[in-house]
């Protein structure tokens, strides 16, 4: 879905439209909007923003609806000032049941003003979509959360299991602090849950949308295990020279020559237990050649025919291999001078089974240039681990999309991108990617530009969550 800037008079009309579906609101719904509006607008950008402040706002948010201030934490490592985390707790009464923690992160893609229609850190409402960076990734999420403890603390809610809420930072860049990894391996007693609820399954539609923005959403995904992300940095040096005498052994054109060879690439295609079940229960739904390509990978992995099928769709290309992409390039000092330095960076997200080792050897054969040189960007994340199919978990998520999307499957899915679920399953707490929100099969401009969500599917996410958790937690 591609959405350009209005004429003045279509804009005119258009807020005129969103002011008047804002007075349709309750009083609770107008309040999440605020709360989400000022999430939303506070910049937590690593460059030049502050997870800090949006966590302090929050906390101050969960004190003044009267939550104990013993239960609320501003969580801020030293060496990381602006990179703050919130941690808050609403005790349960049958200390037999173990917790369950909710996860968001709070920190956000850079994003350049000139590049977007509109500023990206401001919320806009218009056409039956939130347009602004974090709008949906992740802080529709976040914002669910904060508004749920806020709401349940007016309430006096008082229940049997133990809810405990982690707003982190530092997700959105790997090699930066990350606030859950610290949380989970240096707080462990503090955030320990029997599992997490965390972003990563959400609902896709089919790509179309009514005049109010309502998706035509055909399934809805839990995440069950994801992806690995990991980075390499590709090197080139050289003792250049003068651009009026050129030489073979140019660096730019080494690494060009590397980076087409990578890009040239498709890794063979592979099932687990997680993307077996989602093709299966996917491709039973639909009756079409994608379907029927999905129902044939499964009952053959090497169906070179369903496969070439599956792989025009971006996201089903991902979950069946390894992908490995070129997001970075740097080099050369001068216009008149021969590179002596060239340095990218490419951005792999690694099937489960296999390992960033492995994945870098592979690298390596594929370039076949010996003067491009291959290291991995960090070398201490955990390799990822899915959770077991709990009917304890996943049967109350299929309880609420029965009375939210009816009609709708919920289906397991392996996320292609990376979570913070990540770091939890690394200690041991299983965590679960569902959200109750939806996305066209484009992605909404997440980690790019003119981000947006359907005002109809965070609205209706926040019911499918706080009735999960009452679920969870009663």
């Amino acid at each position: 879905m591609i959405r350009k800037s209005l004429p003045a008079l279509a804009l005119a009309f258009s807020f005129a439209a969103a002011s008047a579906q804002a007075a349709e609101r309750s009083a609770d719904e107008l309040a999440f909007r605020e709360l989400y509006k000022e999430l939303v607008e506070t910049n937590t950008t690593l460059s030049s923003g502050s997870c800090t402040i949006a966590s302090q706002q929050i906390a101050d948010r969960l004190t003044g609806a009267g939550m104990a201030s013993e239960n609320v934490q501003v969580m801020v490592h030293p060496d990381h000032p602006k990179e703050g985390n919130l941690f808050a707790v609403i005790p349960g009464s049958d200390a037999s049941l173990e917790p369950v923690l909710l996860l968001a992160h709070i920190d956000v893609v850079e994003a350049k003003r000139e590049d977007w229609v509109r500023d990206p850190f401001t919320l806009h409402e218009e056409d039956g979509f939130f347009w602004a960076r974090g709008s949906s990734d992740d802080k529709s999420m976040a914002a669910i959360w904060a508004d749920m403890f806020v709401n349940f603390t007016k309430d006096g809610y008082a229940p049997s299991r133990t809810i405990k809420m982690a707003l982190t930072c530092g997700e959105e860049t790997d090699t930066a602090f990350n606030g859950a990894n610290w949380l989970a391996r240096e707080h462990r007693d503090l955030v320990d849950a029997a599992f997490v609820i965390n972003e990563g399954g959400s609902g896709r539609t089919d790509g179309t949308v009514d005049a109010d923005g309502v998706g035509n959403v055909v399934v809805q995904n839990v995440q069950v295990g994801e992806k690995l992300y990991q980075d390499y940095r590709l090197t080139v040096t050289n003792p250049g020279g003068h651009s009026s005498q050129p030489k073979r052994d140019n660096a730019i054109y080494q690494m060009a020559a590397a980076l087409q060879k990578i890009g040239a690439h498709t890794f063979p295609a592979e099932l687990n237990d997680t993307t077996r079940a989602y093709f299966s229960g996917v491709g039973a739904t639909r009756d079409d050649s994608i379907g029927k390509a999905m129902l044939a990978v499964v009952a053959d992995p090497t169906n070179a025919d369903a496969i070439e099928v599956l792989d025009e769709d971006k996201m089903y290309r991902s979950m069946l291999r390894t992908s490995c992409v070129a997001t970075m390039i740097d080099g050369g000092h001068a216009v008149n001078a021969l590179p002596q330095s060239v340095t990218a960076n490419v951005n792999c997200r690694i099937f489960p089974g296999h390992t960033p080792a492995g994945i870098m050897e592979e690298l390596t054969a594929i370039m076949d240039e010996p003067a491009v040189s291959i290291a991995m960007a960090r070398d201490d994340k955990p390799i990822a681990k899915a959770p077991p199919l709990d009917r304890r978990v996943l049967d109350p998520m299929r309880a609420v999309i029965a009375k939210y999307y009816p009609g709708v499957p919920l289906i397991p899915t392996m996320s292609t991108g990376a979570t913070d679920g990540l770091y939890f399953s690394a200690v041991g707490i299983p965590a679960y990617g569902f959200s109750g929100l939806y996305f066209d099969p484009e992605g909404n401009g997440a980690h790019g530009l003119d981000e947006h969500i359907s005002v109809d599917a965070l609205y209706r996410g926040r019911k499918v969550l706080t009735d999960l958790v009452h679920a969870y937690a009663d």
